[in-house]
């Protein structure tokens, strides 16, 4: 709860007790990322993938119309990546949600509620504009520098690597 009304405040400790207006507001916020059972437990005891919600509510708490999220898998379990992975995409559908940004290396995280990306390679931009339309093998083989096939199953995108002619995998 603390960590929550923390972000109304953009402090890291609260130094005052929060109002009951603020305890309402996370709580609210605590329900919006699914996370309303956790109110009560000390952050040392939430797991990687609780933390990452948590987070996100705490930034809520500010009303921000962008929501900037860098690498928020790492450090997940492929189970609570794909949980977490679910979750963005509930969250980013919700009315009056912030626009969100997801920055990765893995395509398999672009969920269906994103819809536009913006490719980069060296600080340079490589491809922009739908997802859709930029994501494919001739992109992303540059990005990687190395030959790649993109598949898409159920709305997700999927990367494997080609085999490149006199090469080791």
């Amino acid at each position: 709860m603390e960590t929550v009304v923390s972000g109304k405040y953009a402090m890291i400790d609260l130094w005052h007790e929060p109002s009951a207006a603020d305890i309402r507001a996370a709580r609210a916020f605590l329900k919006r990322i699914e996370c309303l059972h956790l109110a009560n437990r000390p952050w040392a005891q939430l797991s990687q993938g609780e933390r990452q919600r948590v987070l996100i509510g705490r930034a809520l708490m500010a009303k921000p119309k962008l929501l900037m999220l860098d690498e928020p898998c790492a450090g997940l379990d492929p189970v609570a990546r794909e949980h977490f992975l679910q979750f963005l995409d509930r969250l980013g559908q919700q009315r009056n949600s912030p626009s969100i940004i997801l920055i990765t290396h893995h395509t398999e995280e672009i969920m269906p509620v994103f819809t536009h990306a913006l490719l980069i390679r060296d600080g340079r931009n490589v491809a922009q504009g739908p997802v859709k339309e930029i994501l494919n093998d001739e992109a992303l083989s540059r990005v990687f520098e190395f030959p790649v096939q993109l598949s898409r199953k159920q709305g997700r995108y999927w990367l494997t690597t080609k085999t490149k002619r006199n090469s080791v995998m």
